[in-house]
C-alpha cells in the first residue's frame, strides 16, 4: 500500500484517499490530475472499498482510457480489461450492444461518424426536395446534435417560428430515417442510453448496484445530459469523484456546460472539494502569466498553480509588423533553437485560428524547417478507409443506406446519377432500404444495381466463417477496392492504408479477447467509428507541432509560441461579442495555451494580417495587457519589410495612457449597440472628448464620450 500511496503530495494523497463520498477534484494544469484517478481506483480495489466490477471510469477520449488502463495494471494485480473503463459514447455502445433489444435497436446496429451524418441529413434533404441553401445540411447537424445532447427528441423540441418549426419536422424525420435503418450518430448513443435506463427501471437499479464508484475524468467538458446520464447511474446510492479543471473548460461549441462543476456542488451538498494546485510542468513564470491572466474571470471556482521547478525564463514577446514578419521572427527562433538542441518534436506554434496556418507554413517550408499540422486527416477518415468500412457495415446491416451510396458505384460500375436518384425514389415509397429497393428496378440500372447487391451477398457468403482480419482482406480484395487503387497513379499510400485496416483488425481481436453482442464485425467497426475522431501519430522525421489551441488541450511541449495575439483574432471576435461568456471562454482558452509550456514561452502578435484575402488593422490582444509586465522580455528584432502603419505601443501595460473620461487606449469597454470592444485612440477634452472603439464585428467607431455611456469591462 505505500508503494500505492508514494510520491504523492499531500493534496493528492488526500483525494485518492477519500472514504467512500462524492468528491468534486479541482487539478489544475500539469498538476498530475490522471494519476490521481487511477490512484484512487487502484485504492478502492486494494482497500477492498470495491471490487473491479463495481468502477465505472468514463474519460473524452479513447487515448486517455487506454492510458487509464495501462496505469491501473501496472498498480494492482487485477484483469483490467473487463472493467467499466472508456468515454462516454463507448460506454455507452456497450451498456446498448448487451440490451438491444430494449433499446429498440438490431443486434447489429451501426454507428454514424460526423461525415456518415452529413450524407444522410443531405440525403433525407433530396428525398424531402427541401432547399439545402435555405437549410444548410451541416447547421442541421448541428440543430439535431445540440437538441439531443439537452436530451430532448424532435417530438419536445420548441420551434417560436416558421423556420424552426421546419427544422424540428426535418429532426423528426431525420430519427424515423436512423430508426429505419438501425444507426445511430455519436449523440444518439448516449441519449438513446439514458432513455433506456430512464424508462426501464430493473435494469436501472441493476447498474445503479453494480457500480459503486464513478470517476470522471475531464468534468468541465461534460455536457448537460452526460451529466444527467452520471446522476441517473449514481441514483442508487454511488459516489461521483469528479476531476476537473473549470478555467480549461474550452468546449463550449460541442455542448459543454462548464457551470456542472457549480451545479455539482449544489447537487451533492457537503462534497468534498479537494484543489490540486502544484504544477509538475511549467517554470514559474510561465504559471504567473497563466495565473494573472485567468483571474480576470468571474465565475471561478477558485485555485492559484505554483510550482517549487523556479521562475525559469521570462515570457519573450514579440510585435511585428504584418503576419508574415511574425512568421519570419517564429521560425528564426525555432532554427536557432533546433541549433541549441532543443527537439523539433518539443516545440509548438499554436493559433486561434486554422486560417492563421497557410504564412506560418510557408515560411517553415521556405527555409526547410520540416513541420506537422497537428490533427490532419486521420486513418480512420481516409477515403480508402471509409471505402472498405462501408463495405464491411453492408455485411453487417444491408440497410445501412449510407453505406449503400458510398460503395454502391465505387469502384465504378456504371450506375449513374439518375439510376440512384430512381432508387432511392423506390425506397421512399415503398419506405425500405436501398439494398431492398434494388430489387424492383429494372432495365440498365437494375442490372447494375442488381450485380451489386449479388456482390455484397457473395460477400457475406464467403466471409461467413472467417476471422475478422481475414474478412476485411477478402473484401478488399474482391470489392475491387485493392484493383482499383493498383492501377491509381498514386494508389501505394492507399494500398498501405489498406493493409494498416487489416493490421487493425488483428490488433483489436488480440486486444479485445472475447468479443461482445454482435460479433467481431460489429465490434471492430463501432471501435472504427469510435476512433475516427482521435489524432493518429504519423511515423517519420521530427517535425515542429502547429495545431490550433483547441487541438493543444491536454498536450504540452518544452517551447510553445502562441501568434497572432491580436484583438478580434485572440479573443476571437465572433466570442467577443457573445458577451460576457464569450469573453470569459475565450480567457480560458488564453490559459490553456499558456500552460502548454514547460520551459519557455513566446506571445506575439501583428499590426497588420492578412485575413480572407483582405489586409487587416489590428490591436495587440487584451490578454497581453493581463500579462504583468515584470515577466515579459520584449523582443525588437528588425522586421524584414517597412512597417504597414505607425507602430502601436507596447503591449503588457503600454496602453495605459490616457485617453478620457477615466477611460485609457487599450481598454476592453462594452456599449449597450454594438457589444464589447477596445479603444484605440482618442481625442480632445471635456464635453468634445470623443474615442474610437474597434467592436470587431461591428466595426471602428468614434463616438462622444458624452452620449456613449461605455462600461470598463
Amino acid at each position: 500500500m505505500s508503494d500505492l500511496l508514494a510520491n504523492l503530495n499531500s493534496p493528492q494523497l488526500q483525494a485518492v484517499t477519500l472514504p467512500p463520498v462524492h468528491a468534486l477534484i479541482l487539478a489544475g494544469a500539469g498538476s498530475g490530475k490522471t494519476r490521481v484517478l487511477t490512484t484512487r481506483i487502484a485504492w478502492l480495489i486494494s482497500t477492498n472499498q470495491v471490487g473491479p466490477h463495481g468502477v465505472l471510469a468514463v474519460t473524452f477520449t479513447n487515448k486517455a482510457a487506454k492510458e487509464m488502463t495501462a496505469r491501473l495494471s501496472s498498480l494492482v494485480p487485477i484483469n483490467v480489461r473487463g472493467m467499466w473503463i472508456g468515454t462516454f459514447h463507448g460506454l455507452c455502445n456497450r451498456l446498448l450492444r448487451a440490451h438491444f433489444r430494449e433499446a429498440g435497436l438490431p443486434q447489429t446496429f451501426q454507428i454514424l461518424d460526423s461525415a456518415d451524418q452529413l450524407a444522410m441529413v443531405k440525403r433525407l434533404l433530396k428525398n424531402l426536395n427541401i432547399d439545402d441553401e435555405k437549410y444548410p445540411p451541416r447547421e442541421l447537424c448541428h440543430f439535431i446534435n445540440a437538441h439531443k445532447e439537452q436530451g430532448v427528441r424532435a417530438a419536445q423540441a420548441e420551434a417560436y417560428d416558421n423556420y424552426t418549426q421546419k427544422r424540428v419536422e426535418i429532426y423528426a424525420e431525420y430519427e424515423n430515417q436512423c430508426n429505419r435503418e438501425g444507426v445511430c450518430d455519436f449523440a444518439e448513443l448516449l441519449l438513446r442510453c439514458y432513455e433506456l435506463l430512464q424508462r426501464n427501471e430493473p435494469l436501472r437499479a441493476h447498474y445503479q448496484q453494480r457500480f459503486r464508484q464513478i470517476l470522471v475524468d475531464e468534468f468541465q467538458d461534460t455536457n448537460v445530459l452526460q451529466y444527467r446520464w452520471l446522476k441517473l447511474l449514481a441514483g442508487g446510492g454511488a459516489h461521483i469523484f469528479a476531476v476537473g479543471d473549470d478555467d480549461q473548460s474550452i468546449y463550449r461549441f460541442r455542448g459543454a456546460e462548464v457551470g456542472n462543476m457549480r451545479e455539482f456542488e449544489r447537487d451533492y451538498a457537503g462534497a468534498n472539494v479537494i484543489r490540486l494546485e502544484q504544477n509538475y510542468r511549467s517554470h514559474g513564470n510561465i504559471l504567473a502569466a497563466a495565473n494573472a491572466i485567468i483571474k480576470n474571470n468571474r465565475e471561478r471556482l477558485g485555485k492559484n498553480l505554483w510550482t517549487d521547478a523556479g521562475d525559469g525564463e521570462p515570457i519573450r514577446a514579440f510585435e511585428a509588423y504584418s503576419d508574415l514578419d511574425e512568421a519570419r521572427f517564429i521560425v528564426e527562433e525555432i532554427r536557432e533553437l533546433v541549433r541549441d538542441g532543443i527537439s523539433p518534436t518539443q516545440i509548438a506554434i499554436l493559433y486561434r485560428s486554422n486560417a492563421q496556418s497557410r504564412v506560418l507554413e510557408h515560411e517553415l517550408f521556405t527555409k526547410g524547417v520540416p513541420y506537422k499540422v497537428y490533427g490532419g486527416l486521420r486513418f480512420f477518415e481516409r477515403q480508402e478507409v471509409k471505402h472498405a468500412l462501408a463495405y464491411l457495415r453492408l455485411l453487417g446491416n444491408q440497410d445501412d443506406d449510407t453505406a449503400f451510396l458510398r460503395v454502391v458505384n465505387f469502384p465504378t460500375r456504371g450506375i449513374g446519377a439518375r439510376s440512384l436518384e430512381n432508387l432511392q425514389a423506390t425506397a421512399h415509397q415503398i419506405n425500405s432500404s436501398l439494398y431492398n429497393a434494388a430489387a424492383s428496378l429494372t432495365g440498365k440500372a437494375g442490372q447494375t444495381v442488381g450485380a451489386f447487391v449479388r456482390l455484397i451477398e457473395t460477400l457475406r457468403q464467403e466471409t461467413a466463417n472467417l476471422p475478422l482480419p481475414e474478412i476485411i482482406e477478402h473484401v478488399v480484395e474482391k470489392s475491387g477496392l485493392a484493383q482499383h487503387y493498383r492501377v491509381e497513379k498514386e494508389g501505394q499510400e492507399r494500398l498501405e492504408n489498406l493493409d494498416e485496416l487489416i493490421n487493425a483488425a488483428a490488433t483489436f481481436v488480440d486486444d479485445e479477447g472475447a468479443i461482445g453482442e454482435g460479433g467481431a464485425l460489429a465490434s471492430f467497426l463501432a471501435h472504427a467509428s469510435l476512433e475516427a475522431g482521435e489524432h493518429q501519430a504519423g511515423e517519420g522525421q521530427e517535425a515542429v507541432q502547429l495545431m490550433s489551441v483547441h487541438a493543444a488541450k491536454g498536450l504540452e511541449f518544452d517551447v510553445v509560441f502562441i501568434s497572432g495575439l491580436e484583438q478580434g483574432l485572440f479573443p476571437h471576435e465572433n466570442s467577443v461579442n457573445e458577451g460576457k461568456e464569450g469573453l470569459e471562454e475565450e480567457r480560458r482558452l488564453m490559459y490553456v495555451a499558456v500552460t502548454r509550456a514547460r520551459q519557455r514561452l513566446y506571445v506575439s502578435c501583428a499590426q497588420t494580417r492578412m485575413l480572407h484575402g483582405q489586409t487587416r488593422y489590428c490591436m495587440p490582444s487584451s490578454f497581453l495587457d493581463e500579462i504583468p509586465e515584470g515577466l515579459m522580455r520584449k523582443l525588437n528584432k528588425k522586421a524584414e519589410s517597412a512597417p504597414a502603419v505607425p507602430a502601436f505601443g507596447s503591449f503588457g501595460g503600454g496602453y495605459a495612457e490616457p485617453a478620457a473620461g477615466g477611460l485609457r487606449v487599450g481598454q476592453t469597454v462594452e456599449h449597450a449597440k454594438f457589444g464589447l470592444g477596445v479603444i484605440v485612440s482618442s481625442e480632445g477634452r471635456g464635453a468634445d472628448a470623443r474615442v474610437q472603439v474597434n467592436f470587431g464585428g461591428a466595426g471602428m467607431k468614434w463616438l462622444a464620450l458624452e452620449y456613449a455611456k461605455l462600461t470598463p469591462v
